[in-house]
């Protein structure tokens, strides 16, 4: 069986760049599209970073029983939904993939599919550094709204405090304060693992 390597961290702690970095380095790797009903950011594409919907849409997903995780986000904006589909992505008898998410949809999705399955890579960054990133990230954009980032920034500490990262059995953490240390590091345990998977499936 292929591994799903799930990517998470705090908001601003370099998520998506390293995302797309690990891809560039191991690019067998299989992405998953989520999808969410908050509105497209500038420099998004629908299909690519999300697959941008309803909530009706959503609504008929859960009634279909494909929905594997939904978090909800009560936002300055109203609710903003964030969900996986059970749609056809995943293939866990063929490949291996590289999701990023949250701690909460790390969990959900481990128990949908099972935690062998799973290889948490909880990235860390020093709470300043995060904020600064954060303020820049925003500044950029079109209607910058630093009453949503505060609150992200704020929900972050509740989201992934010790108590639940010690509840989702993740002992382990990558600090992202030299990025490519950081990218280096991922990258050489998910060859490492890929690689040990590939020889145990050969062996049988």
């Amino acid at each position: 069986m292929g591994k799903i390597f799930y990517l998470m961290g705090k908001s601003a702690s370099g998520k998506d760049t390293l995302f797309k970095e690990i891809l560039g380095r191991i690019p067998e790797l299989k992405t998953v599209v989520p999808y969410t009903t908050r509105p497209i950011r500038t420099g998004e594409k629908n299909g690519r970073e999300y697959f941008f919907t309803t909530g009706k849409e959503l609504q008929r997903l859960l009634d279909a029983g494909k929905v594997i995780e939904c978090r909800t986000y009560h936002t300055m904006m109203g609710d903003w939904h964030y969900f996986t589909v059970d749609d056809g992505q995943i293939n866990l008898i063929k490949e291996n993939y590289l999701i990023i998410g949250t701690l909460e949809s790390y969990e959900k999705t481990r128990q949908y599919f099972g935690k062998e399955q799973l290889i948490p890579l909880y990235i860390t960054v020093e709470n300043g550094l995060r904020l600064q990133r954060a303020l820049d990230r925003e500044k950029i954009q079109s209607e910058p709204r630093y009453d949503e980032m505060c609150r992200r920034y704020l929900a972050d500490e509740k989201d992934f405090c010790k108590e639940r990262l010690k509840s989702c059995d993740i002992e382990k953490s990558y600090e992202n304060a030299d990025f490519q240390v950081c990218l280096n590091t991922i990258v050489e345990e998910i060859r490492g693992i890929t690689i040990n998977n590939l020889s145990k499936r050969e062996n049988l």
